[in-house]
């Protein structure tokens, strides 16, 4: 931890530096302001990105889990869902993924994207859609604003309420390459992390109304608060 504040003091400005692995970002309601913004640990250019994250949220309307812009290019890589659909963007391009109806759960989401083949991938809880292809050949710029909870319309703004994501978010994190089948599993269980967003030891800043709280321990998909979490686990 004091290695993570000598870091966030020289590097980071007024960003926290913070190891979330038993705590969620809470989006308490609608808003066109309230969000997060997250801060790679190195700052380069992407031909290459997987995604990872948990949410839980009774939200039926279309709302967004993650945007990342670029000067110029609003959605640079964006997930977004409209159920019963998950529509993920790469550098503008889209692909809709039809994905089975859920109840209300906490889910593990993981999109992927391989600028070589062009070819996209889409994971909720485990289960790999259809693959699409987009965008082959094409690099995501070095100048890029990560945002949970809102869809950037501008680069690092340009909010609509309609689209903000209400509930909960949680196990972030990012690589700068396309995980493979078992390491997408390795994200679910925990035991694999991001190399260029790490929810372990995370960079970010809220903006707006958004609390930090403690994360619910599960088995089995079956939660309770971390008070409990050695009679669960035992």
């Amino acid at each position: 931890m004091k290695l993570c504040i000598l870091l966030l003091l020289f590097i980071m400005g007024t960003l926290s530096c913070e190891d979330m692995s038993d705590k969620v970002f809470l989006f308490p309601g609608p808003s066109a302001t309230a969000h997060v913004i997250l801060k790679p640990e190195i700052k380069k250019s992407l031909k290459n990105i997987t995604i990872c994250l948990r949410s839980y949220t009774e939200l039926t309307r279309e709302y967004c889990l993650f945007s990342m812009a670029t000067p110029g290019v609003d959605n640079a890589f964006l997930i977004l869902t409209k159920s019963p659909n998950v529509i993920m963007y790469a550098l503008q391009e889209d692909r809709t993924f039809r994905i089975d109806p859920e109840a209300l759960a906490w889910k593990h989401t993981c999109g992927t994207w391989d600028s070589n083949t062009g070819v996209m991938q889409l994971w909720v809880n485990g289960k790999l859609y259809p693959r699409k292809v987009a965008k082959k050949g094409s690099i995501i710029g070095d100048e890029a604003s990560i945002i949970l909870g809102q869809d950037q319309d501008t680069f690092g703004g340009g909010f609509d309420a309609g689209q903000s994501f209400v509930g909960e978010i949680g196990d972030v994190h990012m690589w700068d390459y396309t995980l493979t089948p078992d390491e997408i599993k390795g994200v679910m269980s925990g035991h694999v992390k991001g190399n260029h967003i790490n929810w372990n030891s995370l960079y970010y800043d809220i903006k707006g109304n958004v609390l930090v709280q403690p994360k619910l321990y599960c088995k089995s998909w079956e939660c309770a608060s971390s008070t409990v979490k050695e009679s669960i686990v035992g």
